[in-house]
């Protein structure tokens, strides 16, 4: 069930997280940032990658982890970057962002399929899932974009990382096409991990705050 709940749960933290923080991105969600990077690339490393190679030929797994890669960039087009935390929504627009929108719930809808239960993957999508949920919320309330509109936006954008989850596990679908999908997410989670994390040092200063949540992320994704 938990892997239902915690997805859930994230986005509605993330969004109480956008009326606590005043809908500005504070030096606490950054360090959420990059603690969500580093937890995430670290589970995908310690948990996804290995169960993916052994049951796929390597070459193979290699081609749909960069097909993973090159999808998330396209992605990335219409979104902006807001898998990482680029949100670029206008205050005066108010035609609703339908490639941001799709972009986003099919984002959502795939990174749902590696969650099984007693996986831990599902804490990784819930970190990764609380400071961009934080991030959209915010800028979604800051836009001239209706409270119907907005509040369709959460929603369907809330609930598609549980339908992957329910697709993947309850579905006829072959195992051997299970893994493949999950070798295109890893592509997905290392292009947004590893984003986060080359911009998680502004300017290439070094900061010893955003250094220590990454070890952190590291050190507890391989605790568990």
């Amino acid at each position: 069930m938990q892997s239902y709940l915690l997805p859930i749960l994230a986005v509605g933290i993330g969004i109480g997280l956008a009326f606590l923080t005043k809908y500005k991105k504070s030096s606490y969600t950054k360090l959420l940032l990059s603690f969500s990077g580093a937890f995430l690339l670290a589970l995908t490393l310690f948990d996804l990658l290995p169960e993916v190679y052994d049951h796929l030929e390597a070459k193979i797994t290699g081609l749909f982890i960069m097909s993973g890669i090159l999808l998330q960039i396209i992605l990335e087009f219409f979104s902006k970057g807001a898998e990482h935390g680029h949100i670029h929504i206008q205050k005066t627009d108010s035609a609703f962002p339908w490639m941001l929108f799709i972009s986003l719930c099919l984002h959502s809808f795939l990174e749902g399929f590696p969650i099984h239960d007693h996986n831990d993957m599902v804490y990784g999508v819930l970190i990764h899932k609380i400071p961009i949920a934080t991030l959209i919320s915010a800028f979604l309330i800051q836009s001239n974009f209706t409270r119907t509109q907005i509040a369709s936006f959460l929603l369907v954008f809330t609930i598609m990382t549980p339908l992957g989850t329910f697709i993947s596990n309850a579905s006829e679908i072959s195992t051997d096409y299970i893994i493949r999908i999950n070798a295109i997410v890893i592509g997905i989670f290392f292009h947004i991990s590893t984003t986060i994390l080359f911009e998680s040092s502004e300017g290439h200063k070094f900061n010893l705050s955003k250094l220590i949540a990454i070890i952190l992320g590291v050190g507890i994704a391989f605790i568990i």
